[in-house]
């Protein structure tokens, strides 16, 4: 599987999982609360923060009806019209320098979600080092194209398309000049549950179109995410935020700082736990055996003993 850069890491089966903090709308419109997410997310350890560059008007338009209003008596967001959401969780424009100037200042690679042709230009402009494809928006032959063309990496989710779907974007990404690409296996459903996050799918991505597969995740907690691992994400995101209290349009399942730091942590351990395939002893086993589970030479010696001074 062909290594990848972001930013100044690598991406790949030699290389632990790398861990995006996705901020969305957890900012509550605050550049004050939007930096001091950026600082817990490095704090935590997170190798990079996701933000998302769009607006209310470059996404829908005014109109609290029909499928411009939600309605899903199960959604976290019902009763809320798609402008309303949206204006409500898009990040201002004039906060991405601050915001990415804050990424760097602490080591973490900022990147964005661009959902339009204005919104690549204007990350362009801010030279971001890689980007990010929504699952409602993989779908957009022109968005991708105007992305691949960047000559930067992609990373597309893909939760709302079917297999035919997804060829046809890998297809068009690759045609427009992708050389790097990570594809996320995502379900769009918020959360969703460990039950319908059918992370199977991981390697059957890989080999259906030859390149790395991660996960974008949805689930509480870090269960999901870390099982990844096991089946070859190199790549895993997590929504995140500073306290679920806090509220805010995706706090619900957001991870909290140490829920990250966590994430971060363990999920490198899987990594490390796979290593190769080996029937090989352990170099020094007595040493890390368990006082309670004696070898068989030890018993034998032990009988031995026993019979000498006619206990048995």
């Amino acid at each position: 599987m062909q290594e990848i850069t972001l930013g100044n890491r690598k991406v790949g089966p030699n290389a632990p999982p790398f861990i995006a903090a996705e901020m969305s709308g957890n900012h509550n419109q605050s550049l004050e609360r939007a930096l001091e997410i950026v600082e817990a997310a490095a704090k935590a350890g997170a190798h990079a923060l996701k933000i998302q560059t769009y607006t209310a008007d470059t996404m829908t338009i005014d109109v609290k009806e029909r499928e411009f209003f939600i309605s899903d008596p199960k959604s976290l967001w019902k009763g809320n019209s798609l402008y309303d959401l949206y204006k409500e969780a898009y990040t201002p424009w004039e906060w991405h320098k601050p915001i990415f100037d804050r990424c760097r200042e602490l080591g973490v690679i900022g990147f964005s979600t661009p959902f339009d042709a204005t919104a690549v230009d204007f990350l362009e402009s801010l030279d971001v080092p890689f980007y990010k494809v929504a699952s409602f928006e993989n779908t957009d032959v022109q968005l991708i194209r105007k992305i691949a063309k960047t000559g930067k990496p992609i990373v597309i989710s893909t939760g709302m398309s079917t297999i035919a779907e997804m060829d046809e974007t890998v297809r068009e990404a690759r045609k427009a000049g992708c050389k790097d690409l990570i594809l996320l296996k995502c379900t769009s459903s918020y959360p969703s549950t460990p039950e319908n996050s059918n992370i199977l799918t991981i390697p059957h991505m890989a080999s259906l179109w030859g390149c790395q597969v991660g996960l974008s995740d949805h689930t509480m907690g870090t269960g999901v995410s870390v099982a990844s691992v096991a089946l070859g994400a190199t790549f895993i995101e997590k929504h995140f935020t500073l306290r679920r209290a806090d509220g805010g349009v995706d706090s619900a399942f957001s991870m909290e700082p140490q829920e990250m730091s966590a994430l971060v942590v363990e999920s490198e351990r899987a990594w490390q736990a796979l290593g190769k395939i080996s029937y090989r002893r352990a170099a020094r086993p007595q040493r890390n055996r368990s006082p309670c589970r004696p070898s068989s030479r030890a018993k034998a010696r032990r009988t031995r003993r026993g019979r000498r001074a006619g206990l048995d």
